[in-house]
């Protein structure tokens, strides 16, 4: 088979006997229940794929005929050995992986095999319930790899023996091991970069002074403290990962280093500077006491200078979500004047400021969501603050308002989330209104804001502009259940922008529904309302996902898939709606709309006779029962317009008999004839 278009390389594959598909100097085996590698493939395949086999031995004469291999690839297979001499008419290979396999039933043999390979810088042995001895047995001749991945298996201490020879090793993954102690084990590499520990139980990290590593993962270890060697050396550290570990106090780091990206998530991290009750701790210090063999050193610590002393200026992602800390030590975002995305969400925050000593000047993501805040400080008059701010999350707090001037000078601002606070907007001013207004967020006259949530913000009845001069694409006004309480009007600001609106559980009726003006929806959620019949203005939309879940309606249109809707729709939710068996036709219809899916299709449902029934699959008799209660209904129209169509024949005949001859004069009088009654 060839592929290929125009001038460019064409691709050709062919099918071996084994099975494998052989694209020009790879061989993809993976999958084929081989208990051997296969040897009628081509002498001058590079590549040889053979994942998800049966393979447990790699014998001396297995790779015989490969003899310009580089990349040798058998993870998940039951690899127990590989012999001594397996590699020596490959001895170029560059890339082995053999992960997840059973290298520790034989791993001295297996080891005599790997150390023939010369050429080899990438190895995985992930996977093959490994300690550090064997480890340490498996790697100690390969001098010349530059990335290995011993990760997921039983590796629980380290020192300076295991990784030795190690001397052009650029990359290592420990991950998901049992380590709890590490000693002096990546002092030899010199040229180590990128080193991951993470899912292990290392307690602490001290001393840390690995200046040549630019990108180190110890999350979700139960690590409390991370200090770093007291050293003006400059430190590579670029991203340091301490997520998901039981940090107590901010990370003692490096003076000087290029750190971009620390990731703090997930911690018991606080500052104990300042306590509600007025004490302070400014000056309190910390000793740790250092036993190592029968020397002890006692590192005496202020935790608050510390910080300051670190070179954060490079620093733009600072993520500390998921802790304890309750306020920032003062000047303490005065140290990232790079910084650009600031994570303070899920902490215990009761006041965020901002002013001109933390100008934060390149921030673009700024994330305070489900704290305890009651109040945003802004310094007015700072002309640079936040004007690069383009996403704003402050859902999920206490807060009432926001300043007036919090707008003022974020001129990039995209994405507001004001969600689950108990705020109100603030309505278009009247001149006669002389009493001062109640507390409420102002965001009239914000171009650049497209993206807006008020779900579950308590709004009531709205009136007036609250979104004039706004250019909202995307509006959640879900769990407000009294936010619709008149009409949409307040909503037409939006009708040319707006594409996506949330309307969940807001108390909607169907009188009020009326959605014609906003052509340029896209996206609507009608669900958890209260909608008895379809709003016919849906009709006329050009949607492309609609969800009625949860509301009282008994069908749709039987036309709805002749609609522009219909012909627009491709994502319907209907769900959990009280739909009368009997009226299915427009269920029938919606089932033959090309492009049209229905996520919940399962689990809608009709009624019929207090029966919840499957529409998919509805009982013979219920069917028989609907097309006789059908046909008595037409039957019963008949009956009812037949007496009152005879009625009105009878009695238009018996007042023309009556006036005949009245009307024949009539008529005579008018023509000017004369004749005989």
């Amino acid at each position: 088979l060839a592929a290929g278009w125009g001038s460019e390389a064409i691709a050709v594959w062919t099918m071996s006997p084994s099975g494998c598909e052989l694209v020009q100097s790879t061989a993809n085996c993976t999958g084929r229940w081989l208990s051997s590698i296969p040897g009628n493939l081509r002498g001058d395949t590079e590549e040889l794929l053979l994942d998800d086999n049966t393979i447990q031995v790699l014998g001396n004469t297995s790779l015989r005929s490969y003899h310009h291999l580089r990349h040798l690839s058998l993870p998940r297979n039951r690899l127990e050995l590989i012999e001594p001499d397996a590699f020596l008419s490959s001895q170029g290979v560059h890339v082995l992986s053999l992960a997840d396999n059973l290298l520790f039933t034989n791993y001295s043999l297996t080891a005599a095999a790997l150390s023939s390979l010369t050429a080899l810088r990438t190895l995985d042995l992930a996977g093959n319930r490994l300690t550090e001895d064997m480890v340490s047995v498996l790697i100690w001749n390969l001098s010349s790899l530059e990335s290995l991945s011993v990760a997921r298996n039983i590796i629980m201490r380290l020192d300076s023996s295991v990784f030795t020879n190690l001397t052009q090793l650029l990359e290592l993954n420990l991950e998901k091991n049992y380590i709890f102690e590490i000693d002096q084990a990546f002092e030899g590499l010199q040229r180590l970069q990128r080193l991951n520990i993470a899912y292990n139980y290392l307690p602490c990290i001290v001393e840390f002074g690995l200046t040549q590593l630019r990108v180190l993962n110890v999350s979700n270890n139960v690590i409390e403290w991370f200090l770093a060697l007291e050293s003006d050396d400059l430190f590579e550290l670029e991203v340091l990962d301490l997520s998901h570990n039981h940090l107590l106090f901010f990370p003692v780091l490096p003076r000087q280093s290029k750190l971009h990206s620390l990731l703090l998530r997930d911690n018991e991290l606080s500052f104990y500077q300042r306590f509600p009750n007025g004490t302070s701790l400014a000056d309190v210090t910390v000793q740790f006491l250092l036993i190592d063999g029968n020397s002890t050193n006692v590192t005496t610590v202020s935790l608050w200078d510390e910080i300051s002393h670190s070179n954060l200026s490079s620093l733009r992602l600072l993520d500390m979500s998921q802790n304890q800390v309750w306020y920032l030590p003062e000047g303490f975002l005065a140290q990232m004047p790079s910084l650009t995305h600031l994570k303070l969400n899920q902490n215990c925050l009761e006041t965020f400021q901002l002013s001109e000593g933390d100008p934060l000047a390149m921030l673009t993501e700024l994330d305070l969501s489900q704290n305890r805040l009651a109040e945003l400080r802004m310094e007015m008059g700072a002309g640079d603050l936040l004007p690069n701010l383009q996403l704003f999350n402050l859902s999920t707090n206490r807060l009432r308002a926001l300043s007036p001037g919090v707008f003022t000078y974020t001129r990039k601002i995209t994405t507001v989330d004001l969600s689950r606070n108990r705020v109100d907007l603030c309505p278009q001013p009247s001149v006669a209104d002389a009493v001062e207004s109640p507390p409420c967020v102002d965001i009239r006259g914000v171009k650049t804001l497209t993206h807006l949530s008020l779900a579950g913000c308590g709004l009531r009845g709205m009136g007036g502009h609250p979104f004039q001069g706004t250019s909202l694409i995307h509006l959640d006004l879900s769990d407000n259940h009294q936010v619709l309480s008149g009409d949409l009007r307040w909503l037409q600001d939006l009708a040319l922008t707006l594409q996506v609106l949330s309307l969940r559980n807001t108390s909607l009726y169907s009188t009020v529904a009326d959605f014609s003006d906003f052509n340029s929806l896209v996206h609507l959620d009608l669900s958890g309302n209260s909608l008895t019949v379809f709003p016919t203005s849906l009709g006329v939309l050009k949607l492309r996902s609609l969800d009625l879940r949860d509301n009282c309606l008994l069908a749709l249109p039987l036309d709805a898939a002749q609609m522009p809707l219909g012909k627009s729709l491709r994502e319907l939710y209907l769900s959990r709606n009280p739909y009368n068996c009997c009226t299915l036709g427009w269920w029938d219809s919606l089932q033959q709309v090309e492009g049209l899916n229905i996520p919940d299709r399962q689990e809608v449902t009709c009624s019929y006779a207090s029966r919840t029934l499957n529409p998919r699959a509805l009982p013979e008799p219920v069917l028989q029962s609907c097309r006789w209660q059908m046909a008595n209904m037409t039957l019963l129209y008949l009956v009812l317009c037949l007496p009152t169509c005879l009625t009105l024949l009878v009695a238009f005949a018996v007042i023309f008999l009556t006036l005949k001859q009245k009307l024949l004069k009539m008529v005579k009088s008018q023509c000017g004839v004369s004749g005989p009654y």
